[in-house]
């Protein structure tokens, strides 16, 4: 018996663009299996439709398979967060796309760094991401950072009320 061909790569172009809310349940479904998994923090429905502005989506063949958030943190500091990929979709360029697109969105923005919190940090750190144990923020920054509602901001300055949900997680950093 043949071994059977290999598969074919896939060829079919991909599209990183804005987020729309008719994206937003699709959204939902990339990054619920990461949640179960505890490698991204479960969002509600109502909380994607809030940050959809904040949002990309990678697009093939009229299908979204992966998304991903800029989330303003300061003046010069932004969040990369709730990157997400089709099982699909692996390997295939598409977190690749969609953080070459997120930062671009930042330096547009005027941001100079980015933050991240991660598992996946080969990737970030091919993409130039380091890992920082230090606060990287002023402390008159860190004050009022404090005064933010944003469970991801918590996370960001390493408070202990978050801990359980970021156990695991490296803090990197990347210089725009």
């Amino acid at each position: 018996m043949a071994d059977a061909p290999a598969p074919a790569p896939d060829r079919s172009e991909l599209t990183v663009r804005a987020a729309r809310t008719s994206d937003v349940r699709a959204m939902r479904d990339l990054i619920e299996p990461y949640v179960r998994r505890r490698i991204l923090l479960g969002k509600e429905l109502v909380t994607l439709f809030e940050a959809v502005q904040e949002f990309v989506v990678a697009e093939r063949d009229g299908q979204v398979v992966g998304c991903g958030a800029l989330h303003v943190m300061w003046e010069d500091l932004g969040e990369v967060r709730t990157i997400a990929v089709a099982e699909g979709a692996l390997g295939k360029g598409v977190g690749h796309a969609m953080l070459v697109d997120l930062e671009e969105r930042a330096r547009q923005l005027g941001l100079t760094r980015l933050f991240c919190l991660t598992f996946e940090t080969d990737f970030f750190g091919r993409h130039g991401y380091e890992e920082v144990a230090e606060q990287v923020v002023e402390p008159e920054v860190f004050v009022e950072l404090l005064r933010s509602a944003d469970g991801g901001v918590a996370e960001f300055l390493d408070l202990a009320h978050v801990k359980p949900n970021t156990l695991g997680n490296t803090r990197m950093l990347k210089r725009l």
